[in-house]
């Protein structure tokens, strides 16, 4: 008979004080943000009983402190700490060998992700996004199965035909190998950050949304960076982020600019919409560096469909609320450009894919070589916040016209289909 091995649980946290310094309000010690994650990092290795995460997440949901830029930095911060482990200089070997450097992209990853929890039950734009944009950008789509709506990202992705993607098989131990055969790339949440099954029963349990539906778009598992005497650069060079209150928006840019980030766009739509609205006005905070001294400058201000230079449609007219399978055919009807151009759901998706071009600097370009189908006719035409919008729009174009789009994804779908389970 061979011998049992036991594995030893860790000890659990006690974190009773830190609650009753939470509530009620107003005592003399109060908690900080670092107190905060700290106690939230040790959700992750199962630590804190149940009752007792709970009640932090109750306690910081109704005294609003989850919605504090500092919390939500350090929360983020202590979640990237916790997520599998990915060989940074591998697959930064890689992302640099790809030698996609263009305008003002450097060719890092991209990301494109929503809070959320808008209730408008939209088309999956940012999925959809990122595919387009994996055309000229490396992608890094940070993503997970609908908590909120109906179709999320994942799944989405699960039910695309004739074939979909194995995203489970999109490991630490395999990233590296999808980046050198495809620019697009999707994380899925379950896979890098393994210490939140400790959380999501917790979550399912409570009735109000918690700060981990907020800190998920800051903990993008490849957003990393090097320290020491030679620091490096995110490899995360770039990220568009929707909220779906107006009122996130400025302490999200501010948690992203807490967090490092110099290249970032957060957005939410005048209808509290996770997305840059196609029915009008959609607000937008948009970080960038500061040329002379390098530290990162956010930016506010409006943009409108008419900054794409396209019309605006009706919410209703890209809300199928549909199941995602059905989801999964407009998209790959949008990808094989089987939609007419004018198009409701299209130009929807062609905003969202232009902002994030914009946002990644690419279309800063003063030329044009895409490839078969680029007339090289740059738009240097300057919008709001002094983006080329529509600039973005003509290469989101291009991405499907050329087919550009539809190979990328037909090569992620091909490389992960060849990766083999644990």
């Amino acid at each position: 008979m061979e011998p049992t091995t036991i594995v030893e649980e860790p000890p659990k946290i006690d974190i009773k004080p830190l609650l009753a310094r939470l509530w009620p309000v107003g005592h003399p010690d109060p908690v900080r943000p670092e107190e905060i994650a700290e106690a939230i990092s040790h959700f992750f290795t199962d630590q804190i009983t149940p009752v007792q995460a709970g009640s932090l997440l109750m306690c910081l949901h109704f005294t609003g402190l989850d919605r504090q830029a500092e919390v939500l930095a350090k929360t983020a911060e202590c979640m990237l700490r916790s997520a599998a482990k990915i060989d940074q200089s591998v697959l930064r070997a890689v992302v640099e060998g790809k030698h996609m450097k263009e305008g003002g992209y450097g060719g890092g990853l991209v990301d494109i992700v929503g809070t959320g929890g808008d209730s408008h039950n939209t088309f999956n734009i940012s999925t959809t996004s990122s595919i387009l944009a994996s055309s000229l950008l490396l992608i890094a789509k940070h993503g997970n199965k609908a908590s909120t709506s109906k179709s999320g990202s994942a799944d989405l992705l699960n039910c695309m035909q004739p074939q979909p993607p194995q995203i489970g098989r999109i490991r630490p131990d395999t990233i590296s190998s999808l980046y050198a055969s495809t620019n697009y790339g999707f994380l899925f949440a379950p896979v890098f950050h393994p210490g939140m099954r400790y959380v999501a029963p917790i979550r399912r349990q409570l009735p109000w949304r918690t700060v981990f539906n907020l800190v998920g778009p800051l903990a993008n598992p490849v957003d990393l960076r090097t320290s020491g005497p030679a620091p490096l650069d995110s490899l995360l060079e770039a990220r568009m982020i929707g909220v779906a209150r107006k009122d996130i928006g400025p302490v999200f840019a501010h948690a992203l600019t807490l967090a490092g980030a110099r290249k970032a766009m957060v957005v939410c739509g005048d209808e509290e919409l996770d997305e840059i609205s196609c029915a009008g006005p959609t607000l937008c905070w948009r970080i960038t560096p500061n040329p002379e001294s390098g530290a990162s400058v956010t930016e506010h201000f409006l943009l409108h469909p008419r900054d794409f230079g396209l019309p605006t449609h009706a919410l209703s007219e890209v809300s199928p609320g549909k199941e995602p399978e059905e989801n999964a055919k407009i998209l790959r009807r949008l990808l094989h450009g089987e939609m007419p151009d004018d198009d409701p759901i299209l130009h929807f998706v062609l905003i969202n894919t232009a902002a994030l071009f914009v946002v990644s600097g690419i279309c800063e370009a003063e030329t044009s070589d895409m490839g078969y189908g680029d007339d090289g006719v740059v738009i240097k035409e300057r919008g709001p916040g002094g983006g080329r919008w529509k600039e973005g729009v003509r290469r989101a174009r291009w991405a499907i016209k050329s087919g550009e789009a539809a190979r990328q994804w037909a090569r992620f779908v091909e490389v992960t289909n060849g990766f083999t389970d644990y």
